[in-house]
């Protein structure tokens, strides 16, 4: 487990801005690409360090890195230790005012980047931020706008009563959409792919948790963010590409697929032991409980 109040972080440069956080594991081209549109913003006034972490690839993406982007930050973890544990590294060596942890499958226009951190230079509330993001159909990545899993949130995910009701604040709180994505407001939980986070709110609420090793750990950096009174601001006027799905639980085979599944659920109910277990009882823990038990037996045996 690694996070804490008061974390320590590489003392800040005053001439970096913005630190770009990206974990490689095995997705060569993609983060070449990825790469290419953040080494390409137009970032006017403001300066930017790229930190590349990497997991252990052996797709030739090291090579890759080494060979064609020699202005980054390169960090070999040496071996897949999941998404918490590979962006730490980059965290603690980031020295910008910000840092902004973004996933390889991404594509970021020119103008994100500095419209962003004038974003968070104006709202001073603001612990964290992300932007409106977009998968390749043109439609909103709706894990970019979240709120937080409460076994009753939880409940109309699973149940599909939030996609019959999404509009609706008693049934459509997973993705929070009956608010107006037109406009700036507060969310409870911003997605990993693009989740920027203010460096004093870094050094006060800690590093992503280790303990979790893939989903999950940006659900509970966001609830410890919001917990020490930080906002969370959803900012529509600036997008990306998302290029989700291309791997995971979308993926074209079954195997991986499963397991993708069986690590959503766990580290879901990891979340739920870590925060809301004593607050909600005995009775619904024991519920809940049963349900991530009788659903990850079934994956593994079964596959459903």
């Amino acid at each position: 487990m690694v996070y804490g109040k008061k974390h320590r972080m590489n003392k800040p440069n005053t001439v970096i801005d913005l630190s770009v956080v990206i974990l490689n594991f095995n997705t060569r081209d993609l983060t070449r690409t990825c790469l290419l549109t953040v080494l390409g913003s137009k970032m006017g006034q403001y300066r930017m360090e790229v930190i590349v972490c990497d997991n252990g690839s052996t797709d030739g993406s090291i090579e890759m890195i080494e060979r064609d982007f020699p202005q980054v930050t390169f960090i070999k973890n040496g071996k897949n230790i999941g998404f918490a544990a590979g962006n730490n590294p980059g965290i603690r060596r980031a020295k910008g005012r910000y840092v902004l942890l973004l996933n390889t499958d991404t594509e970021v226009p020119e103008q994100t980047l500095v419209r962003m951190i004038e974003f968070m230079d104006t709202h001073k509330e603001a612990g964290a931020a992300t932007c409106k993001i977009l998968l390749p159909d043109g439609s909103m990545d709706p894990a970019c706008h979240r709120g937080f899993p409460t076994p009753w949130v939880a409940f109309t995910y699973v149940t599909k009563l939030e996609k019959l009701f999404p509009k609706t604040r008693l049934f459509g709180e997973y993705h929070q959409g009956y608010k107006d994505i037109s406009k700036v407001h507060e969310v409870d939980c911003i997605v990993g792919a693009f989740f920027m986070v203010r460096r004093e709110t870094i050094e006060d609420v800690g590093l992503l948790d280790e303990d979790y090793f893939m989903y999950g750990e940006d659900i509970d950096w966001a609830y410890r963010i919001r917990k020490n009174g930080w906002k969370i601001l959803f900012n529509p006027s600036v997008t990306i590409l998302h290029k989700k799905k291309q791997s995971g639980r979308a993926n074209s085979r079954k195997d991986r697929r499963v397991a993708t599944e069986v690590y959503f659920h766990q580290y879901n109910w990891l979340f739920y032991t870590k925060n809301y277990a004593k607050k909600y009882g005995p009775l619904l823990t024991f519920l809940v409980n049963s349900f991530y038990t009788t659903r990850i037996v079934l994956l593994k045996k079964f596959g459903i």
